[in-house]
């Protein structure tokens, strides 16, 4: 999910070149490196079913390269279903499928199960405390298995706009900077509506707020630089 785009359908602004493309940038290594968690999870699917079929959640196509390697050696057992209210062009039509709606729907996925639900970085995005509360709902709903990871509030860098501190000031002196300088992801923003939307569905949490929202999840931290960078909460036994 890049930061322009929101499972609340926000509407896109102009942004900078999406990092992820460059597999030598930091953001694909900490993407890279934390999928071994997930790769361990799908493993253990494919051990005991034979199959795994994932869902997505705001995600793209294109974030599955971090994996390439072993969603290559694994794809005839795989089937990934990305959910995104961004229209996207799926390529590898036989491993991927895509539904273009809001991840807090009350009706996604209504009348089918997955084996592992997945999203990354992308319930900072859907606004409201309310609109979390729902993508939390699906996420616990639709599989037995899920990985949610969210960036930490009170890591000091805020990874979107790249500005420290960032998240810690009031919402109208954020949109006030958006609008005077270009910052991170972001190219400087003409509109201040268009700069209060995009504040309002970049709202970072806390460990405490997963634990709400997940509390039948495995809460933890992924580190970088001594400090809690990445919150993950995760469900890794089944459920009735």
């Amino acid at each position: 999910m890049t930061a322009v785009q929101s499972t609340a359908g926000t509407i896109a602004s102009p942004v900078k070149a999406d990092p992820y493309a460059d597999r030598q940038s930091l953001e694909f290594r900490f993407r890279e490196r934390r999928f071994q968690r997930i790769r361990q999870m799908i493993q253990s699917i494919l051990d005991k079913t034979g199959h795994c079929s994932i869902i997505d959640l705001g995600g793209t196509e294109t974030y599955w390269l971090i994996g390439e390697e072993f969603i290559r050696r694994n794809r005839q057992r795989l089937s990934i279903t990305v959910v995104n209210t961004e229209p996207e062009d799926i390529r590898d039509r036989e491993l991927f499928s895509f539904i273009q709606g809001s991840a807090t729907a009350p009706d996604l996925g209504r009348g089918r199960r997955f084996d592992l639900v997945h999203s990354n970085s992308v319930i900072e995005h859907v606004g409201s405390w309310q609109e979390m509360q729902r993508f939390a709902e699906n996420a616990r709903r639709l599989a037995p298995r899920y990985y949610i990871q969210t960036p930490n509030y009170w890591f000091p860098y805020e990874p979107h706009f790249r500005f420290p501190g960032f998240q810690y000031l009031p919402e109208a002196v954020r949109a006030r900077l958006i609008m005077r300088w270009s910052l991170g992801f972001f190219r400087r923003i003409d509109s201040r509506a268009e700069a209060d939307d995009i504040i309002a569905h970049h709202q970072l949490l806390s460990a405490r707020n997963m634990r709400v929202l997940f509390p039948d999840a495995e809460v933890s931290y992924e580190k970088a630089f001594g400090l809690n960078k990445s919150i993950l909460a995760v469900r890794d036994t089944p459920t009735a």
